[in-house]
């Protein structure tokens, strides 16, 4: 049996939010992510899906919006797919982390996996919920093909789960705005559960002419 997951960014946001942390903020897409998101969905629409999951946060449903007029079904929001919560650093740009903080911005993820961005939602909490939403899916979904719409932190602390790597480690995978990144699981008897990573950070905006 083999399970398909496609983990979809959502487009770029409005610009006076570029390069800062916006977590929990339920910011909009900027033009240039709405046009992303038409780039995407039309990407999208060569596949055949199964099912679709999606955060609730604002850019996430703006950036399936286009998709869902070449899917026939329902998407299933899950409030465990928003972004993690950076706390004290929510609304600050990469530029001030480090004056306000003291801290390197470019380490975000090893200071969220430590715990030590202050006010921020506990790495645990994190995994545990994003954990609940993955299991969901795949019981869910076992044998299908799905796509689920959510946030850059949030596809790194899934694939940090399903690939058995620290958090940390994703710090060297970019996953930008309207990007995917394509697992397939194979679920053999014998041998247990085998992952591939078929595409990582696939922008069909930016990639296909």
């Amino acid at each position: 049996m083999k399970t398909e997951l496609y983990f979809v960014r959502h487009g770029e946001v409005e610009i006076k939010y570029h390069r800062v942390f916006g977590g929990r903020i339920d910011m909009e897409l900027s033009e240039q992510g709405r046009a992303q998101a038409t780039r995407l969905a039309n990407w999208l629409a060569t596949k055949t899906f199964d099912a679709v999951y999606a955060s609730p946060m604002r850019r996430v449903q703006l950036t399936l919006a286009p998709f869902l007029r070449h899917f026939p079904g329902q998407p299933v929001v899950l409030p465990a797919l928003r972004e993690v919560d950076f706390g004290d650093w929510t609304g600050f740009g990469w530029d001030e982390i480090q004056q306000r903080f003291g801290m390197s911005a470019l380490e975000w993820l090893q200071h969220l996996e430590a715990d030590r961005v202050p006010g921020a939602e506990p790495v645990r909490d994190f995994r545990h919920r994003t954990a609940g939403a993955l299991q969901t899916i795949l019981l869910e979904q076992a044998g299908k093909t799905t796509a689920v719409f959510c946030h850059g932190g949030v596809i790194r602390m899934l694939l940090s789960q399903l690939l058995d790597q620290p958090l940390a480690w994703f710090e060297k995978l970019e996953i930008e705005y309207a990007s995917v990144t394509w697992l397939t699981i194979r679920h053999e008897v014998t041998a247990g559960s085998k992952i591939q990573v078929q595409l990582a950070n696939f922008t069909p905006w930016r990639d296909l002419p």
